[in-house]
């Protein structure tokens, strides 16, 4: 080998390659960010949004959560599955628990949207394979991280109180931080380029726009609604 060949050797060798973490993040960043400009969030961020509408949409994302929990578990055979059902992310009961206080005497059934009811089909789909973690990262780190900034001005806007938001709370988890970090370093236990990591990704991918689905149908609705 020739010098200037093991120079390049030694460059060629010095680059770390990106995670999948940083992956997953980085093709997926521009569907996130309009997934947290549309519909019933964007109602939210100008102040058309209304607390029945609220209702609505937790309502709308009840089904992919209870079709997204009743598959992870802890003893999946995959590594990055059993992060994302370690105890306390769960959201199912606080979803139900924030729907029953936000309801009225006067209130019925919430409707299920077909955007919502496509939204669950679409997780099940998965059922226990390594598609699931793409919805478990969509959803779970989504809201350990914006869901804690949305908490507050569901309150100031909307009036609601702490018994209506449980959903954003995490009282299993000390330190949400550090959890978002041991997520982060499961999903780097996928390898990028290979076929797994590309089903990951295209399944993230149909997780927000299923969740701008929902949240547009909420909107649209709720303009009926008026």
């Amino acid at each position: 080998m020739t010098a200037q060949a093991a120079d390049f050797h030694a460059i060629d060798t010095g680059v770390q390659a990106p995670t999948f973490a940083a992956v997953l993040r980085e093709r997926t960043q521009a569907i996130h960010r309009e997934a947290e400009r549309s519909g019933y969030i964007a109602d939210l961020l100008r102040g058309r949004a209304t607390r029945f509408g609220y209702a609505m949409y937790v309502a709308s994302l009840l089904p992919a959560y209870e079709a997204m929990e009743r598959h992870l578990s802890v003893d999946s055979p995959i590594p990055a599955l059993r992060a994302f059902a370690a105890p306390g992310l769960a959201r199912s009961a606080a979803l139900r628990h924030d729907l029953h206080a936000l309801a009225s005497a006067s209130d019925g059934p919430m409707p299920i949207l077909p955007e919502a009811q496509a939204y669950a089909d679409a997780v099940a789909a998965q059922g226990e394979s390594i598609g699931l973690v793409a919805h478990a990262y969509a959803r779970y780190l989504g809201d350990l991280s914006g869901g804690q900034i949305l908490k507050p001005l569901l309150a100031r806007t909307l009036g609601l109180e702490p018994a209506q938001l449980t959903f954003y709370d995490f009282p299993a988890i000390a330190d949400i931080a550090a959890c978002k970090t041991a997520l982060r370093e499961a999903l780097d236990t996928i390898v990028p380029g290979t076929s797994e990591s590309e089903h990951v990704v295209a399944e993230a991918l149909a997780a927000f726009r299923h969740t701008i689905a929902v949240s547009t149908a909420v909107s649209t609705a709720m303009l009926g609604a008026d």
